[in-house]
């Protein structure tokens, strides 16, 4: 993000020194925010080989602050070679350095350093999961990344929805309502561009939004109310032809609304909070347009930028309210947007990531508080600078970078979103049979239900619009049957993922004929071998037929009990015999009266398939053979 920070709000050190007439040119540049010619002064001055640790702390900040992280390394690295005690910060922005060029374990060490020396919390989250990068590469790939047509060889970045259209921030020259250069970036100041959208990727000519809006100071960072007659927008503070300047002669940031009068955007007016004294930036409208997010440097706040809202009722404004250490750190937290369904988007160097800004996520709970950020991974974020992140109901959406391999100094690129949907089939656990109308529920992986269903006449149930390599949780459920829940993980690509899941029946119909061991899926009561006495896991099935016996008084049921044909005819005959009474005698001794049963074994000649004597069965088939049945005869 290389021209990016003069809106950023970022404190830093203004440690003042004297060895030269260029020095002091060099100094006074500095301390009015012109980086790019302190940077050439400063750097001249090194050449001839003067070295001092104010030197290349303000070197290496110029780089930093006008998000050129990759050259600030170079002078950081030169400052911590002196040997020199430094403040405990620099040890913070050159670990951002050495992410920029890939040197994670390096990084990781002056993260280290700088947590032993401060109360900090970003040393802190570092302290809690040193394993942070493990954490970021396994929720990777959840979108796919585009540049768009809409970058030029200058700063492109903080696209904002506007219709179907997209607005953003631009340095370039072409349709520019002034041609001043920014002393700070050494580009033109930027204005508002629009441009339509012919699909996700590819735009219409941008061209200026409006005379009107634009000046010849900095606006960017816009957000509009859905019916696109009200903007709120970024702009140096300047109003009415008149430049205002903090107590340190600086001109700082404030946020402007416009609206669309007679067809032309008019009434441009500064928002209530703003102050000569601080800056407010990048606004973020809600979806009810009730509550206006944005980022400010305002005293209380807990870092270098916080991130704020303030509530709207009309033209009025309530007073800022911080959105506390959940979100905001003690490093740069900037650019919210809050999206259609209240998930905060925004940028921060103070939460664990990469390398620069990187994009965080928080979902806002029922009691106004926020999730705990969660970092959008690559290919979202990148070693270097990646903010001003949007989305729509549709999943479009678009976000700025100054990433390696980009047309200009930020470049605004399109992502899709990898989604999954999750479907399947309800059946019965037993009979097979389709279970439609079922009510299918969907949790994440912490219990929080996210949608319901129900399955269709053919049971069949899906949701979509679901996050890839994601877990799960889906609950079916249906009356007279036990519920079932069942954990997936979707697939890391874009595509679907089945789940079917059956249903185990806890009430039944019966009748006169019914076979209580099918309902309550007994194939067999097993005896040793040629033993007749109840063992223990034979028992535990035997005693659910006792417990409906006992809930209908009036039942009676015949035990029969068939054996394959290996053996005698008189032998199955009388081992089957002796099981049957033997679970009967088992019955009785657990409460059911004995004319309530009758008990017979069939041995081999009732068999269910054509394993007779003499046929070559597999074990699988002779099984089938052997099994017990409990037959309702009376009910009444």
């Amino acid at each position: 993000m290389k021209t990016i920070y003069s809106i950023l709000f970022i404190a830093f050190y203004c440690v003042g020194f004297s060895q030269s007439a260029q020095l002091a040119s060099a100094n006074k540049k500095y301390e009015k925010y012109s980086y790019v010619d302190a940077i050439e002064i400063y750097e001249k001055v090194a050449e001839k080989g003067y070295k001092s640790a104010e030197l290349f702390k303000r070197l290496g900040n110029a780089y930093y602050f006008n998000g050129e992280i990759d050259k600030a390394s170079k002078w950081y690295a030169d400052l911590f070679a002196m040997n020199e005690e430094v403040e405990p910060e620099y040890y913070f922005r050159y670990s951002q350095c050495l992410k920029s060029q890939g040197k994670y374990d390096e990084a990781n060490k002056y993260l280290e350093k700088f947590h032993s020396l401060t109360n900090d919390t970003r040393g802190e989250k570092y302290s809690k999961n040193k394993d942070y990068l493990s954490d970021i590469e396994a929720i990777s790939s959840k979108y796919t990344i585009e540049t768009t047509n809409l970058n030029s060889e200058f700063s492109d970045y903080g696209p904002a929805f506007f219709g179907e259209s997209i607005v953003f921030s631009s340095s370039r020259e072409n349709g520019a309502v002034s041609s001043k250069v920014n002393k700070w970036t050494g580009q033109n100041n930027r204005d508002l561009y629009v441009a339509e959208m012919q699909d996700s990727k590819n735009f219409s000519e941008a061209k200026n939004l409006s005379s009107d809006i634009n000046t010849k100071f900095n606006e960017s960072t816009p957000t509009f109310s859905k019916n696109g007659k009200t903007v709120y927008f970024t702009r140096n503070n300047f109003n009415d032809g008149k430049k205002g300047k903090d107590d340190d002669k600086s001109t700082l940031l404030k946020i402007y609304k416009a609206e669309i009068i007679n067809g032309k955007w008019d009434n441009v007016t500064e928002l209530p909070f703003n102050s000569d004294q601080y800056s407010c930036a990048h606004p973020s409208l809600s979806e009810d347009e009730k509550t206006l997010y944005f980022a400010s440097d305002m005293p209380g706040g807990i870092g270098n930028s916080d991130i704020y809202k303030v509530s709207i009722n009309g033209n009025s404004f309530g007073s800022p309210e911080n959105l506390g250490n959940q979100i905001n750190t003690e490093g740069r937290d900037t650019f919210p947007f809050i999206a259609h369904d209240n998930t905060l988007y925004f940028a921060s160097d103070g939460q664990l990531g990469l390398g620069g800004l990187d994009i965080f996520e928080a979902k806002l709970n029922s009691d106004n508080s926020f999730e705990k950020p969660t970092n959008l991974a690559k290919p979202i974020n990148s070693s270097m600078d990646d903010f001003g992140f949007i989305i729509n109901k549709d999943k479009i959406g678009y976000f700025s970078s100054n990433r390696d391999g980009g047309q200009g100094y930020d470049d605004i690129y399109a992502f899709a979103v990898c989604l999954q949907q999750i479907h399947g089939v309800i059946t019965d656990l037993d009979t097979k049979e389709l279970l439609p109308n079922s009510k299918v529920e969907l949790f994440d992986e912490d219990m929080n239900k996210l949608s319901e269903t129900s399955s269709n006449e053919n049971a069949e149930y899906a949701f979509d619009g679901l996050d890839c390599n994601k877990k799960y949780i889906v609950r079916a459920s249906k009356e007279e049957y036990d519920t079932n829940e069942q954990q997936i993980t979707t697939d890391n690509e874009k595509g679907e993922t089945e789940l079917n899941i059956a249903l185990k029946r806890n009430k039944f119909e019966v009748t006169e004929g019914t076979d209580l061991a099918k309902i309550f899926d007994i194939s067999i009561i097993y005896f040793d071998l040629d033993k007749w006495n109840i063992r223990p896991d034979a028992a535990r099935d035997i005693q659910k037929i006792i417990e409906v016996m006992k809930q209908y008084p009036n039942m009676q049921v015949s035990i029969r009990s068939h054996t394959d044909s290996r053996q005698t005819h008189k032998y199955n005959e009388l081992l089957s015999d002796r099981r049957a009474k033997s679970t009967l005698e088992f019955m009785v001794k657990n409460g059911i009266e004995r004319e309530r049963l009758t008990a017979k074994g069939f041995g081999e000649t009732e068999l269910v398939n054509g394993c007779s004597d003499g046929i070559p069965c597999s074990e699988a088939e002779h099984q089938l053979n052997r099994r017990s049945e409990f037959i309702v005869v009376k009910m009444d």
